[in-house]
């Protein structure tokens, strides 16, 4: 019986013993030897600190996210999207915090943050995707082009009499153009007539040095 017990335990593959150090590594080598165990991987930390902010509500600007984004950490710059010809806001931005660790309870808090009801969009930006041109003018702060002042000043502005005589001949048939419209409609109603329409008298007239 003792014999029959020794073959028993000897039939069972290395690899099956109670014993054996094969039950802590990983793999073993299809050519023999010693098993081999896979280092541990240690998840790595996102070292981002450059955020994408998107469905920035209207009104909330850089002055307000610099204030409420200011409570989670240092902010390092900011930049909202602007258009360049009116510079109204194209409601999405970025944003740079010190720490790559603040950028990330951020990216965790503000995320579908309802906000003016707009559900804010607030993503993570991995430092290879960052455009080198992200921050070109961000501490640029658009003046709003004051129209008013442009017209004002292309009305008074000092004219010839060829493009005063121009600028009345425009005002002229752009009253005929009324005056019919008028009539098509069928509404019985007298145009007053355009005061000084025969002889132009300019505010200013520049006149040609000879």
């Amino acid at each position: 019986m003792g014999v029959k017990a020794k073959k028993k335990a000897s039939a069972q593959p290395p690899a099956l013993l109670s014993g054996s150090k094969t039950e802590d590594v990983d793999f073993l080598p299809l050519e023999g030897g010693p098993g081999h165990k896979l280092p541990v991987e240690k998840p790595s930390e996102s070292a981002s600190t450059v955020l994408y902010i998107g469905r920035i509500p209207h009104g909330f600007y850089e002055k307000e996210i610099e204030g409420y984004f200011s409570q989670f950490g240092t902010i390092k710059r900011l930049r909202i999207a602007r258009n360049k010809r009116t510079g109204k806001s194209k409601h999405f931005g970025f944003i740079q915090f010190e720490s790559p660790e603040v950028a990330k309870i951020v990216a965790e808090t503000m995320h579908n943050y309802l906000l003016f009801e707009h559900l804010l969009q607030v993503h993570l930006i991995p430092p290879e995707h960052v455009h080198p041109k992200i921050w070109k003018g961000f501490n640029y702060r658009y003046k709003p082009l004051d129209r008013v002042q442009v017209q004002r000043k292309n009305h008074n502005k000092e004219r010839t009499l060829e493009e005063h005589k121009k600028l009345v001949n425009g005002i002229m048939q752009r009253d005929k153009k009324r005056r019919k419209k008028i009539e098509a409609a069928g509404i019985d109603y007298e145009c007053p007539d355009i005061v000084g329409d025969t002889q132009a008298v300019p505010k200013k007239i520049r006149f040609d040095e000879e």
